[in-house]
């Protein structure tokens, strides 16, 4: 199934398109046992404890990006999320523009109306989110990140492999790249 957006793409972004939605699964990388920082990553977030949950998500995204051998990114976590008339901003992907820039993952702990926080599962789902589109660009190789049915589907593969370990169990042998 495609989004409707795909039939305003031009030619060369509907290739692009279409290889992001062929990839629908996303192992954690060999040997990653990230199960303690996803946890950690709950308790700092339950804590409402934003110094901690910005050490504990980079740490996270550390890892994952040294396990995927990409190009680490910059993670901001920023305590109210933006909002507009079109809603509230959960997460933002930032690519390195310049040569040497590292690109960025900003995500937010609060809602914007209530500042209630986050849930933890719809925290670090956004959290992956971000970091998946990073993924497009330098795991992948696409020249665009767009939101495709097989862009959604690695996410939660990620997300489920990750939440499986905090849980204490274990993920599939040799299941990332």
């Amino acid at each position: 199934m495609r989004f409707a957006y795909y039939d305003r793409l031009s030619r060369a972004n509907k290739e692009i398109y279409r290889r992001s939605d062929a990839i629908e699964t996303l192992g954690l990388p060999r040997a990653l046992e990230l199960g303690l920082i996803v946890t950690a990553v709950e308790v700092a977030l339950r804590r409402d404890d934003r110094t901690s949950v910005q050490s504990e998500c980079a740490r996270l995204i550390d890892a994952l990006t040294a396990g995927y051998h990409v190009p680490s990114v910059v993670v901001r976590v920023m305590a109210k999320r933006p909002a507009d008339n079109y809603g509230e901003l959960h997460g933002l992907y930032e690519p390195g523009e310049k040569k040497g820039s590292r690109a960025r993952i900003t995500v937010w702990m609060r809602t914007a109306q209530r500042q209630q926080v986050v849930a933890f599962r719809t925290f670090l789902r956004t959290l992956i989110h971000e970091l998946c589109h990073h993924l497009d660009y330098e795991l992948f190789s696409l020249e665009e990140t767009f939101h495709t049915e097989g862009f959604y589907k690695r996410e939660s593969t990620l997300v489920n492999a990750l939440l499986a370990q905090s849980n204490g169990q274990a993920s599939a042998p040799g299941a990332g790249p």
